[in-house]
This record gives C-alpha cells, sequence and structure tokens, in this order.
C-alpha cells in the first residue's frame, strides 16, 4: 500500500512539474522536465535501493514497510528537499563576499 501511494504521489508531482514548465516555458521545455523527474526517480531508487540494502533485512519492519517501501520513503523524502529547491521561484539573494 505505502508503495502504491508513492506511485500516485509521483504522478501527481510529474503532472504538477510538466503543467508548471509548460504554461512558463512550453511544450519541449515541459516534456524536459518529465525527463529530468524520470531520470532522477529511477537513479534515486537505485541508491536508495542499493543503500537499504545493507542496513535492513528483505522484511523490513513490517509487512506493510519492507526494504521496498523504505527505499522508496528515503526516495520521496530526498525528491521532496531537491525539487522544492529546484522549482521555487523566489529570487535568492547573492552571498556577500
Amino acid at each position: 500500500m505505502v508503495p502504491l501511494f508513492i506511485f500516485y504521489l509521483h504522478i501527481v508531482g510529474l503532472t504538477a512539474a510538466f503543467t508548471s514548465e509548460y504554461r512558463k516555458e512550453g511544450l519541449s521545455a515541459g516534456f524536459l522536465n518529465v525527463g529530468f523527474f524520470v531520470l532522477i526517480f529511477s537513479v534515486g531508487w537505485t541508491i536508495s535501493t542499493f543503500a537499504l540494502k545493507h542496513l535492513v533485512g528483505a522484511e523490513g519492519w513490517a509487512t506493510w514497510m519492507d526494504r521496498d517501501a523504505m527505499s522508496l520513503v528515503l526516495l520521496t523524502a530526498g525528491e521532496a528537499v531537491f525539487f522544492f529547491f529546484y522549482f521555487s521561484d523566489k529570487q535568492r539573494r547573492p552571498l556577500p563576499h
């Protein structure tokens, strides 16, 4: 159930990323954003699964939170932080010299 919820969350995020970039830059930028989103998801899931393979057994903590679900939760947390800063529209002040 946890992986299904996380996959649905990623579908919603993917759609939001596409429409946001499509409205600002156009169709090609929207598809480029989708490709970037898919690339970050696939590489991040591979890395989080590899890291958790050495830390947690295959059974995980419970029947609903096995190692695969834990790797998806870790991936989603990392992506949330990354995409928050990637998609934020605020202008950043330069650091003082």
